[in-house]
């Protein structure tokens, strides 16, 4: 188990469309309710007034013509924002923050489906976070065609612009996530997203309960 570094604890889920990542972030919440630890709850991109202005911007289904370098750029102001203004804070108090994406789909959107290139994006990245990773990340992957269809049939959220790629572009994504997690074997859990919401809830618990048992030990140190 690689160390946890700082006062707080960052953990982040990441997913194609419609892997449960809503679903899994309230049943982690709801974990961290019952342990007693101090939380928040926050989403890339987002989780702060600026950013949430660049996610309209960059999800709104008539915004097709946006140029992908462009998009990247986006991405990485809203992260930036989000994290000096929101992420950062609450770490420093000793919270958990748990985000609903950050710079790992970057990597697999843009840097690997988009075609920029993995390196370029996580280049521009670490411009905007200084480098900062998050501490545990949960990987839900699914099947492109059954995420897309959970939302077709209401199970997901509302249409956004990525959701209307072709999807030969999910795979894609998928396949980017798949290099990204290879690279950060440590930081990184795969989950099977194509199991219940349940089973995939107990598994993220299981590797979850020593890592807080660790932050446990570590505040109690500090």
């Amino acid at each position: 188990m690689k160390e946890i570094k700082g006062k707080g604890l960052f953990i982040t889920l990441e997913g194609g469309e419609g892997s449960g990542k809503t679903t899994m972030m309230q049943k982690l919440a709801e974990l961290l309710e019952h342990e007693g630890l101090a939380y928040i709850v926050t989403r890339e991109p987002g989780g702060i007034r600026i950013a949430e202005g660049i996610r309209e911007l960059l999800l709104h289904p008539d915004h097709t013509e946006m140029d992908v370098r462009t998009e990247a750029l986006l991405y990485a102001a809203a992260r930036r924002q989000h994290l000096v203004e929101k992420v950062e804070p609450a770490l420093e108090q000793g919270t958990i923050v748990l985000c609903d994406r950050f710079i790992d789909s970057s990597l697999a959107y843009q840097g690997y489906a988009r075609g920029i290139g993995i390196e370029e994006v996580l280049s521009i990245n670490a411009f905007a976070t200084e480098g900062r990773f998050p501490d545990y990340t949960f990987y839900l992957d699914i099947e492109p065609e059954v995420g897309l269809a959970r939302i077709a049939a209401g199970k997901g959220r509302e249409v956004n612009r990525l959701d209307l790629e072709a999807l030969h572009f999910h795979h894609q994504v998928r396949e980017g996530y798949r290099k990204v997690a290879a690279m950060y074997p440590e930081r990184i859990t795969v989950i099977d997203a194509s199991q219940t919401p349940e089973v995939m809830a107990e598994a993220v618990k299981l590797q979850l309960k020593p890592i807080l048992e660790v932050f446990r030990a570590n505040l109690l140190n500090k």
